[in-house]
């Protein structure tokens, strides 16, 4: 087969690739749509140190059944799937917790950090454990299946947080999964919703898609204007969506008391925060790790048009192209947030 072979940091090549090895309780699926996730662009140059050379990244995708191991049960050849990007084991601890987002045994498709690996689909193939796929809705195609993902780690976060109607709430970083942030609080009943960012375009993008009011730390005091839009309270939920720490800092900071905050962003492997804002003001912090359980109801809210994923999608193209789209995200290309490739 063909695949987008990451052979060392910075090196993408589209090349042949030995066909995937399918265990018995696995399907192989034939690759129709892989998104470029931020987490890939970051892992390409080696500084998230979860993506170790060789391998075939790609954990956002969609496609068909073409075979099925012979322990595989409810599927047959001919289905459309997509499925989590998480790997967990059934019998693990957390699995059995309702935590497999948390399992001691989880792998991430197309991400090695150097203890395990298993190859992603930026590729034509990909093999695939039975119980980590979804059928796709007939009103959703494998372009719009591919970014479930992201949606579904929107809505992990969202899930986590106590979210009362009619709420506040603030997110801070307006890219593709701050963008998700925003419509699955609307869809849960959120009554405002500010959106913040440093680039004005994602901030237009925001407000079409939900945000009531959209503000520029580059151009306006940030803690100033949540303030007069609360009745000088702060925000009842705070989301964080970038992983560094001045974000993390905007987020504490337009937060009210008692507020919490959720940490769903982590660009940087550690960031500083205000803490005695944090003990002081009794904000809850917590982390939002990846999905666990999402995907039927992000599938069903996409088939309603409840979330809007084609306002996220930048470009589709071929995966011969990939490792020319991924060069121009890597470098930030103005007006690009999600890329598709179609293997």
């Amino acid at each position: 087969m063909k695949a987008l072979v990451l052979e060392e940091y910075n090196k993408l090549v589209y090349k042949d690739f030995p066909d995937p090895v399918t265990a018995d309780d696995e399907v192989l699926v034939k690759v129709e749509s892989v998104g470029i996730c931020g987490s890939d662009v970051h892992g390409m140059d080696g500084s998230s140190g979860r993506r170790v050379p060789p391998l075939v990244m790609g954990h956002e995708a969609a496609g068909t059944i073409i075979s099925l191991g012979d322990q595989v049960k409810g599927w047959k050849e001919g289905d459309r799937v997509t499925f989590d990007s998480t790997i967990y084991k059934l019998d693990d601890w957390y699995t059995r917790k309702g935590l497999y987002n948390l399992s001691d045994h989880r792998m991430v498709l197309g991400v090695s950090p150097g203890d395990w690996k298993k190859h992603g689909a930026f590729a034509e193939y990909v093999s695939i454990p039975q119980h980590i796929l979804y059928r796709i809705p007939d009103q959703v195609s494998f372009t719009q299946a591919a970014m479930v993902e992201p949606v579904a780690v929107a809505a992990h976060a969202v899930a986590l947080t106590p979210l009362e109607w009619n709420d506040t709430a603030v997110v801070v970083g307006s890219g593709m999964i701050g963008l998700f942030v925003i419509q699955v609080l609307r869809a849960r009943g959120c009554g405002k919703v500010i959106a913040i960012d440093l680039e004005d375009d994602k901030l237009e993008l925001a407000r079409e898609l939900g945000a009531d009011h959209v503000l520029n730390p580059k151009k306006v005091d940030v803690k100033k204007e949540v303030l007069a839009l609360t009745g000088n309270r702060g925000a009842d939920v705070a989301f964080e969506v970038v992983g560094v720490s001045e974000t993390v800092a905007i987020a504490i900071d337009s937060a009210r008391k008692g507020a919490t905050v959720t940490l769903v962003g982590n660009l940087s492997p550690s960031a500083a925060f205000p803490l005695q804002k944090v003990v002081t003001r009794q904000i809850r912090l917590q982390g939002s790790c990846a999905i666990c359980g999402e995907y039927p109801a992000v599938l069903d809210m996409i088939a309603r048009k409840e979330v809007n994923v084609d306002a996220i999608l930048s470009a589709e193209a071929p995966l011969s192209e990939g490792a020319d789209w991924f060069k121009r995200l890597y470098n930030k290309e103005p007006g690009l947030i999600k890329v598709v490739l179609k293997p």
